[in-house]
């Protein structure tokens, strides 16, 4: 009598490790990814070190003139998406594709990859130098899309020194200042959804109805205005297009919702030749976070668009269930020019859009300069009330300037308070 054989597993099986004693469990050998090769910039010509240039559009040697156009391809909004599934993020190529170093900053916390042997000892983001170089990572994702760089670096001076001089209320030795002198070309991490909402709003809505009644202190009829209130429900559907949601957590926000205007339509396909010389911050907001805030984003533009679905502006007891559908993603770079700069002891931060050159940052305020407007909005109906005040004390006709007084004390403090408002957001921007 034959021996059975023993039991084989079938091809592409291998044993993995369990916690049951006396069994063996099997599983698929996983998929064996080939990383693909990190490209180096060498010029072929003189051996130095290319970098992308942004006028020539391509990789190009500062030493003997040699360029190359970037092969890529004009995708635009066309750009492809992906669905939120596992298998899609799995399936996504990592790291930057070229041989990159990273720039940490001890101090703001902020990590920058930078071409290699790039000599740097300044973090763009917060101006300190607590800065050290190490390996870029390899384990994020690539992003499929990017905007290049229009804006040429040698522009850049003289929209930072007509920047600086819009404003009366800044430092004069601001504008005669070089603080802006060096700007820092990034490729910012950004995510883009898209999707339809279905939104079911309920509401108490309130319709005004007039009425005529019998007035008994002056015994005659006169009309009011009453609010009849019924609940009320509804449905609208948005589609988003493109929800930008910044991936990094290292700029303010502020600044960035300013200049972050982009021309999506200009999107073309990654390719490592445009991080040639140039720098780009991989993400710290994840997938999944960044489409939580583009969530809550999204629920207020439903919330709004419910409101104007409602015939009339008395509202009360809103609720609102919203069902986002047909959610995808992509992962792309944008171009922002970014500089740090101290002045009296503060950083302020700077950016410049790379495609459409808008400018926005932080600038010091001169305080002394919004105290004397302030004083000098306010002095005029602080003076005429006075003056009505004593006139009105000792007999005379002070009613009038009294009234006056009060009319422009309320003008001069709500141009006031607009006013330190505007500096207050200058620096906190």
């Amino acid at each position: 009598m034959s021996q059975p054989t023993a039991w084989q597993p079938p091809d592409g099986f291998i044993p993995v490790d369990t916690q049951l004693e006396g069994i063996s469990v099997f599983a698929p050998r996983p998929a064996v990814v080939e990383k693909a090769a990190v490209a180096t910039y060498k010029c072929p010509n003189c051996g130095a070190t290319t970098r992308y240039d942004v006028g020539a559009g391509g990789v190009a040697c500062e030493h003997c003139g040699f360029s190359k156009p970037a092969e890529v391809r004009r995708v635009g909004r066309a750009a492809d998406e992906f669905e939120f599934i596992v298998e899609t993020v799995a399936a996504a190529e990592h790291g930057w594709g070229v041989a990159l170093q990273e720039l940490h900053c001890d101090q703001c916390g902020a990590s920058l990859a930078i071409p290699e042997g790039a000599l740097t000892v300044t973090c763009p983001f917060c101006a300190s130098n607590r800065v050290n170089i190490r390996q870029a990572p390899s384990d994020i994702l690539r992003p499929r899309f990017l905007i290049p760089f229009k804006i040429q670096p040698a522009e850049l001076r003289a929209r930072a020194s007509a920047w600086l001089q819009q404003g009366w209320f800044h430092p004069p030795e601001l504008s005669a200042s070089a603080v802006l002198s060096h700007f820092t070309g990034i490729y910012l991490p950004f995510w883009t959804f898209d999707c339809a909402i279905q939104a079911q709003w309920k509401a108490q809505v309130g319709y005004e109805r007039t009425e005529r009644y019998y007035d008994a202190s002056s015994k005659d009829w006169k009309t009011r205005t009453r609010i009849d209130w019924r609940w009320e429900d509804g449905q609208v559907g948005l589609h988003t297009d493109d929800l930008l949601v910044v991936g990094t957590t290292h700029l303010s926000k502020l600044i960035l919702e300013r200049v972050s205007q982009f021309n999506l339509s200009e999107l073309v396909s990654y390719s490592p030749d445009f991080l040639a010389g140039w720098q780009a911050q991989a993400y710290n907001i994840p997938l999944a976070n960044a489409w939580e805030d583009g969530k809550a984003t999204l629920r207020e533009r439903a919330k709004d668009a419910c409101y104007k679905d409602i015939p009339t502006s008395h509202v009360r007891n809103f609720s609102m269930a919203a069902d986002f559908q047909d959610e995808t993603w992509r992962f792309v770079l944008l171009p922002i020019y970014l500089s740090a700069y101290r002045f009296e002891g503060k950083v302020y931060q700077v950016m410049v859009n790379g495609q459409t050159g808008v400018i926005a940052g932080q600038k010091p305020v001169a305080w002394w300069k919004i105290w004397l407007a302030i004083a000098a909005l306010l002095s005029p109906g602080v003076v005429l009330g006075l003056v009505g005040l004593v006139t009105l004390i000792f007999g005379g006709i002070g009613v009038i300037p009294l009234i006056l007084g009060a009319v422009l004390l309320a003008i001069g403090g709500g141009l006031s308070l607009m006013i330190y408002r505007q500096a207050v957001q200058s620096e906190a921007a």
